[in-house]
């Protein structure tokens, strides 16, 4: 027992020696930690500012970038409520050397304690009429600019008159009513005119600012720096002028941040900005680009009544609430690639002069477009945007805004295309909903003539790929790398070494991978393509009734007055069968009058009316005139020649659905009893052969009138026939466009 007892003390023993053996090092390494100074990006060593460090600092500038600068770098200032001495001292001396001097200010890596006035170190200067140049007659000695510093602050001048030239259109209505703007299209000078001028370059880079930040009404005549700044409270740029380029990238507004009315003469760049708060720039000017890229919005963000002159980037932006752009001003390109809205966004009564890029951007809520207005150039691009039409919707003008979306591509954007349709059917806006249906259709016909005629490089041979432009080492590759594997997709050819990305993007749009057609299969692509072709011409594949209506009209015309040409121009000799002047008057001039507004509908809506015309054309007229050209070279000579070919149901004269009507009576003799032949003495008579080709194309007219079945000849017969047939198409074409354009039966259809 004894030694049982022994051994479990050794152990005991040896294991508390084990544990502290091995605490050792771990207690050594958290000492060290301990003692070791925290890096300088966490807490960085600051410098308190006292006035005496201050006044050497400013007698002591250094020169940086080709410029005379004030260093405060990694200062601690106190300028609270409690230091007031010291506040009032620093605003005052540095006010009298930047006031004097172009010196710039460097706060980089600073801790700002209190409020910083940044106003109150720029000099009070008028702007009204030359007090910038000195007007000695009314008492005013302007402060000594270069002439480089007064082009900048003359240069605000055109800015405020070109915006109040755009607030007399109802955009950007907050600029011209600013103090600085009221003063320089003012001729008299008031205190309230005058504005704080900052000369030199301002540099705030990691400079932490923990009271409030205030810039208000101040021009800036060299550039901004405040990248990885952060404001722990609300900051107010109202009516900042930003004569060089301004920085915030990376720039932390922790409560709301007031830029508005101010103006960037310069580039803006705002990325990565994180704004906690609102952020508030209505009534802004950005007379060059401004970038927002990846720059999030946690609160209402303001842009309305914004002028922007160059291009804004928005590039996945994201907007945590609502987002306002109404009123706003886009002359360059808008900029949403990849931009998420959480909550609504509004873009009423924006002005869009190019492009707005919403390229995979993120719609969540509402997208409101309600009045804003599109240039020539101007279109919504929403290819790969994610927009789920049960949760979220887009607004806009009725049979205006469907027409603004653009989509290179029917691949990878039908899912949009159908979330957008469904968008607008559920709203009931039946035009724009057809309009994008269009634009799906349109794509697809792109489609099927890229896969006629675009060379599949699976199975072309290498004459064929040369003769399409590659070079014969390149053909001799791609036919050498089919034969390992086939190519899944165009791009596939980049791997291959002797073809270089020039090549590939010179020759793209005439290649095509898939499998190899048959001819049966090219024939019923070829259909396919046809048949698609003539429903986006006749009718915008069943979304335009005005154009549908245009068609049916010329053809009606058209087919009255080949009618009345074979029924009463028969022959000139031995005995001329010929209509009176009058009545050739009247059918030429009706014609002209239904041709032209037929044709008057089918420019007006058809995209291309001139190739509608000749598709039109090619159905109308060449089996028509072949069939009369054969019948007048043959001549007319058989029994009731001076007898109309044309009869009407005498027993009844009204309007008539006739769908089942066939154009050529049945040899009954009770039928040849009720139908009469047409009276040809009569001075309206011309009237019937508009009837019987209404009859014919649409099924509806106002007396059953047909052909006869004795004596009549069979070019004659098959002229009808021929129209019987197409008004078959024709009737099926205007019925389904109806279905698509009426909205109580178009949502009857669609909705589910």
């Amino acid at each position: 027992m004894t030694n049982l007892h022994n051994l479990s003390f050794k152990r005991k023993v040896h294991r508390r020696v084990s544990l502290r053996t091995s605490a050792l090092p771990l207690a050594f390494l958290c000492v060290l930690l301990l003692l070791l100074p925290l890096p300088a990006s966490a807490q960085p060593e600051r410098t308190p500012l006292t006035l005496e460090l201050l006044q050497e600092r400013l007698r002591t500038p250094i020169l940086r970038e080709g410029n005379l600068t004030v260093d405060l770098q990694k200062m601690a200032i106190d300028l609270r409520p409690e230091n007031t001495n010291f506040r009032d001292a620093f605003y005052q001396l540095l006010r009298k050397e930047l006031g004097t001097k172009p010196l710039g200010l460097d706060l980089s890596y600073a801790l700002i304690l209190g409020d910083f006035v940044g106003s109150d170190l720029g000099l009070r200067t008028p702007l009204y009429g030359k007090a910038m140049s000195g007007d000695k007659a009314r008492g005013v000695y302007a402060p000594i600019f270069t002439a480089t510093e007064q082009e900048k602050l003359e240069s605000l001048r055109f800015v405020c008159r070109e915006s109040l030239a755009m607030s007399t259109t109802g955009y950007a209505y907050a600029l011209p009513n600013s103090k600085d703007c009221r003063s320089l299209l003012g001729t008299e000078s008031t205190p309230a005119s005058e504005i704080a001028v900052f000369r030199g370059v301002l540099t705030l880079v990691q400079t932490r600012f923990n009271g409030e930040v205030k810039f208000s009404n101040t021009f800036f005549l060299q550039s901004v720096d405040a990248q990885g700044a952060t404001f722990l409270q609300p900051t107010n740029w109202t009516e900042t002028r930003f004569a060089r380029p301004v920085n915030f990238t990376s720039a932390n507004f922790q409560q709301s941040s007031n830029f508005q009315g101010s103006i960037f003469f310069e580039k803006a760049n705002f990325k990565k900005i994180k704004f906690q708060e609102l952020a508030d720039f209505q009534g802004s000017f950005f007379e060059n680009s401004a970038n927002f890229n990846q720059t999030t919005f946690k609160q209402l963000a303001k842009f309305s009544s914004v002028q922007w002159q160059g291009n804004a980037d928005f590039s996945e932006a994201f907007f945590a609430n609502q987002a306002q752009f109404t009123k706003a001003n886009f002359n360059q390109l808008l900029l949403l690639i990849e931009a998420t809205f959480d909550q609504a966004v509004s873009f009423r009564e924006t002005e869009f002069n190019q492009l707005v890029n919403l390229q995979s951007a993120n719609i969540l809520n509402q997208a409101d477009f309600s009045d804003a207005r599109f240039s020539k150039e101007a279109c919504l691009s929403v290819s790969g945007l994610t927009f789920n039409s049960n949760q979220a919707k887009i607004l806009g003008n009725p049979g205006e805004i469907g027409k603004m979306f653009c989509i290179p591509t029917l691949q990878g954007n039908q899912n949009i295309l159908r979330n957008l349709g469904q968008n607008f059917r559920q709203q009931q806006q039946i035009a724009d909903a057809n309009e994008l249906e269009y634009t799906k259709q349109r794509l697809r016909l792109i489609e099927f003539g890229h896969r006629l005629t675009a060379t599949n490089i699976n199975s072309a041979s290498v004459a064929s790929l040369i003769n399409l432009g590659f070079s014969a080492t390149q053909a001799e590759a791609i036919a050498q790398r089919r034969l390992v594997k086939s190519f899944r997709n165009s791009s596939e050819l980049l791997t291959i070494a002797d073809i270089d990305l020039e090549k590939y993007t010179q020759l793209s749009d005439r290649l095509i991978v898939g499998e190899t057609l048959s001819i049966g299969g090219w024939l019923l692509q070829a259909w396919g393509w046809l048949a698609l072709s003539i429903l986006l011409l006749l009718s915008g594949y069943g979304t335009n009734f005005w154009l549908v209506f245009g068609v049916g009209g010329l053809a009606i015309a058209y087919f009255g007055l080949l009618f009345w040409l074979v029924d009463r121009y028969r022959r000139l000799h031995p005995v001329p069968i010929i209509p009176t002047s009058y009545e050739t008057i009247s059918i030429l001039v009706s014609f002209s009058v239904l041709e032209f507004f037929s044709l008057l509908a089918i420019f007006r809506n058809a995209e291309q009316p001139w190739v509608t015309l000749g598709c039109l054309l090619i159905i109308l007229v060449p089996v028509p005139m072949a069939l009369l050209i054969r019948l007048y070279q043959q001549g007319r000579y058989h029994d009731l020649m001076d007898v109309s070919y044309f009869t009407e149901d005498g027993t009844f004269r009204q309007l008539r659905l006739l769908i089942g009507r066939l154009p050529v009576i049945p040899r009954n003799e009770t039928f040849r009893e009720r139908y009469m032949p047409l009276l040809c003495d009569r001075r309206w008579n011309w009237l019937n052969y508009y009837d019987f080709s209404l009859n014919n194309l649409v099924k509806l007219g106002f007396n059953d009138i047909r052909l006869r079945d004795e004596h009549l000849p069979g070019i004659i017969s098959a002229l009808a026939w021929y129209q019987w047939s197409l008004g078959l198409i024709y009737i099926t074409l205007v019925l389904w466009t109806l279905s698509r354009t009426i909205p109580g039966l178009n949502l009857l259809i669609y909705l589910k």
